[in-house]
């Protein structure tokens, strides 16, 4: 019997998408399309695109104390350890979460980054009792590349975020030495094995797949990345 496996397919923004142009309707129809067929397939589990750096803030504890940086951002450390895509009241509670979550995991940085939802795709407005959806991206350091276990503060945190109704999922990653980057360079795309010691690539979106093999995220991630353009995109085991 065959056991399925589970990989985060992570791209990464291009100048466009940090301009805060929106998605073409052929992107989106062709993404939607993929993702819809996969929903059916069984394979995806989870996903959400973000706005640009512009609309991101991160954590981060110089000297101890917690420090809020608005973006938008060059890119500096952008290799991620785990997400977390919680539910809040707007920016400043989500600012709130984060430094918790930073705290909890030994003051490690943290970015926040606003979920792009349905009605961004098409102009609209934002519904009056919409929730506010925000990633929190936990970057990863020289312990978690060695393996290092979350501390348990950080699960504490987490299941009581779950009994809040604060965390609507989680996905923790294994160290990059299992993950592979996709990577295009004079419009010819490679596949580079990790470890990685940096990446200096925004993440603009995931997809979380449950598939047998790392052959079988990599098919899906050629026709994701074909969708999206020259983007990089990286896929990285999943800690289950």
């Amino acid at each position: 019997m065959t056991t399925n496996m589970r990989y985060m397919i992570m791209h990464k923004v291009d100048a466009k998408m940090e301009a805060g142009e929106p998605p073409s309707p052929t992107i989106v129809q062709d993404m939607g399309q993929l993702i819809g067929r996969s929903i059916k397939e069984g394979i995806f589990k989870d996903g959400a695109g973000l706005h640009p750096s512009a609309k991101r803030a991160r954590v981060t504890f110089p000297g101890g104390k917690p420090s809020v940086q608005r973006g938008p951002y060059a890119g500096g450390n952008e290799l991620t350890a785990s997400l977390a895509l919680i539910t809040t009241t707007g920016f400043d509670e989500a600012i709130e979460y984060a430094t918790q979550l930073g705290e909890a995991a030994g003051r490690r940085e943290i970015e926040i980054g606003p979920v792009v939802e349905g009605w961004d795709l098409t102009g609209k407005a934002r519904p009056a009792n919409a929730p506010h959806r925000f990633l929190l991206l936990t970057k990863g350091d020289a312990a978690f590349e060695s393996g290092a276990a979350q501390p348990p503060a950080v699960r504490a945190l987490l299941d009581q975020w779950k009994r809040d109704g604060v965390l609507a999922s989680e996905t923790n990653l294994k160290p990059t030495k299992t993950a592979v980057r996709y990577k295009a360079t004079g419009g010819k795309r490679t596949w580079i094995d990790g470890p990685f010691t940096e990446s200096k690539e925004l993440v603009a979106g995931f997809s979380v797949l449950e598939v047998p093999s790392l052959d079988d995220a990599k098919r899906f991630t050629i026709e994701y990345a074909g969708i999206l353009g020259d983007n990089e995109v990286d896929i990285r085991e999943v800690l289950v």
